[in-house]
């Protein structure tokens, strides 16, 4: 029994071997960062750029850019292109001050996504021009999903999370309140340009883009975490370790009012196991105190397999 640990963690290691790692992974992440930029780049082409809804972003700036020249009859310089020369311009100002902080994953989502808006364009058809609510929460939620699969990823389409990681250092706000600052710069210029009405659409596609990257990335929150502060915390332990078959963990805590000192147990169930745990807390100890909260991911035995990453 002694033996069989250190045994299984050579094995381990021989099936994650540097090589082979470094040999798949690149392939994987950059086949779902290109799956991710087409997807982004549909909702902008079909959706949102179409009915003239900047959701924030280079994307947005370049949607109002483009449609100021083509209303004042000046020759039109494609969005792609427009978010290109933008990003190019915040990565050559964020290398120089970080140094190459943003790596080849940044580079190719910021080129990839301009190229696909582009070449996407006169292929994809406009999708819900008469409509442009349905507009906003299909071009956002889709825009979400595409960029919530390259983040998922670790790779990066630039624009406005670069502006935010250079003031982040020089300003007393964190990079997502610098991320929304600027967003609502650029649904401020929409409603210059487009009208209060239309930069509304895009506050929109905006908050729906944002709550499904964060969907796609953590996931549905599908476990809950549970903290038990009771005098019985050794039979409720040991009820949640043979009733539900889940794992649990004591350790000690000190009442700050009492100042006494106590044992708080804690366990991660799935959602359908919650009203057994409550049951169990009850029944044992009806002057428990429980507290339940969201977990968005929970990894290792019982529950998803953890997955390395880079």
């Amino acid at each position: 029994m002694g033996k069989r640990g250190p045994v299984n963690a050579k094995k381990a290691l021989g099936r994650m071997s540097p090589r082979r790692v470094l040999r798949s992974r690149p392939v994987r992440d950059y086949g779902w960062m290109t799956v991710g930029v087409l997807i982004t780049a549909f909702a902008l082409d079909a959706f949102l750029i179409p009915n003239r809804i900047a959701a924030g972003g280079i994307s947005g700036l370049a949607t109002i850019l483009f449609y100021v020249l083509r209303d004042s009859r000046l020759p039109t310089i494609p969005v792609g292109v427009q978010m290109l020369v933008m990003n190019a311009v915040l990565l050559a100002i964020g290398i120089r001050v970080r140094g190459w902080r943003y790596g080849a994953k940044t580079i190719f989502g910021a080129v990839a996504l301009s190229v696909a808006v582009d070449v996407m364009a006169p292929l994809v058809p406009h999708l819900a021009t008469t409509d442009r609510l349905l507009a906003a929460l299909w071009g956002g939620a889709l825009a979400g999903i595409g960029i919530g699969i390259v983040f998922r990823v670790g790779g990066n389409t630039g624009g406005t999370d670069i502006v935010a990681q250079l003031f982040t250092k020089r300003v007393s706000l964190g990079v997502g309140q610098l991320m929304l600052l600027a967003d609502a710069v650029v649904l401020l210029l929409a409603g210059l340009k487009f009208g209060p009405e239309l930069a509304l659409y895009g506050a929109v596609a905006v908050f729906v883009s944002s709550t499904v990257i964060d969907v796609v990335q953590e996931g549905l929150s599908t476990e809950k975490a549970a903290f038990i502060f009771s005098k019985m915390y050794r039979e409720i332990g040991d009820a949640i370790l043979t009733e539900l078959g889940r794992g649990a963990t004591a350790f000690a805590a000190r009442g700050m009012y009492t100042d006494e000192a106590r044992d708080v147990i804690f366990c991660v169930v799935s959602r359908r196991e919650l009203d057994d745990l409550k049951s169990i807390v009850h029944v044992l100890d009806p002057d428990a105190f429980l507290v339940i909260s969201d977990v968005h991911e929970a990894l290792g035995e019982g529950f998803k397999e953890a997955r390395a990453k880079r």
